[in-house]
């Protein structure tokens, strides 16, 4: 199984630059059957000195996670906020990223319910061992491809039918990652001849979250990955390059989704490690 090329946006991991030289983050492509559903496979790896704690904050992608870790495993809904992962000692966590709207096949339930939630392997596959052989493989120091069986073959068993909202979600997400001009509901459906309720409907069952969410969520994410990358121009700029009214609505935004105000949050990269290169978002 080989590893994805290194992705250089931090996909929503914040403060990016002192992340990164704590722990490693490695994606792997998925089966080729798996791929209209799943975005990627990842493993995050760390080795900390003796009595070193880390605090990992992390702001949402529109996509459920099957996760496993030595102590347990479960599948997670999208998080409405801003969380935070503690890390300590030397470990390892697995995962699974599902596409935006891609876990929806799988249970055939609005993922409204799931939002801020968490199921187990048995509720969501029917298979309540899965979870303890992948926190056993974990343990055990199996390599990435062992993992990757274990879960491929549990989804596999389960592979859903092809559908068309998948895919068309997959556009919409595309479209409002890489047009910054598709910064409202009304202009997403415009671009894909649907009403504001249709979409509402449609992200709510197969994402969870509704469609303004995702366009700020993703304005946001690509704030934070300049602010990681130096960006040095004014509030007012960025904000209006984003697609937010006015300065103050972008700094209120970014500070009630990232907990900082961008000034702050540029401020504590400085004080940490030097801006990581690569292309700005």
């Amino acid at each position: 199984m080989l590893p994805l090329q290194p992705h250089t946006a931090s996909m929503g991991i914040l403060q990016a630059p002192e992340a990164f030289a704590k722990f490693r983050l490695n994606r792997f492509e998925p089966e080729a059957a798996l791929a209209p559903f799943v975005k990627h496979h990842w493993i995050v790896e760390w080795d900390l000195p003796v009595g070193e704690t880390f605090l990992q904050d992390v702001i949402p992608n529109p996509c459920v996670n099957l996760v496993a870790e030595a102590s347990g495993s479960a599948v997670y809904g999208v998080s409405s906020g801003k969380f935070t992962k503690t890390l300590s000692g030397r470990s390892r966590a697995y995962g699974v990223k599902f596409r935006p709207g891609g876990f929806y096949p799988f249970i055939k339930k609005s993922l409204s319910a799931l939002t801020d939630g968490a199921m187990t392997f048995e509720e969501a596959f029917g298979e309540p061992d899965a979870g303890a052989r992948l926190a056993l493989a974990l343990r055990s120091g199996e390599p990435p491809d062992a993992l990757i069986h274990i879960a491929e073959a549990m989804l596999l068993r389960r592979l859903p039918e092809p559908d068309a909202d998948v895919d068309r979600l997959g556009e919409m997400i595309s479209l409002i990652q890489n047009r910054r001009d598709v910064a409202s509901v009304d202009r997403l459906g415009r671009e894909f001849d649907k009403g504001v309720r249709s979409l509402q409907r449609l992200f709510g069952k197969y994402v969870g979250v509704s469609p303004k969410w995702v366009i700020q969520l993703y304005r946001l994410q690509n704030a934070a990955d300049l602010l990681d990358r130096g960006y040095s121009g004014s509030w007012a700029t960025l904000g209006a390059e984003l697609g937010f009214y006015d300065q103050s609505h972008f700094i209120r935004a970014f500070k009630s989704m990232i907990g900082k105000t961008p000034e702050d949050y540029a401020g504590a990269i400085a004080a940490a490690v030097d801006p990581v290169p690569g292309d700005e978002v």
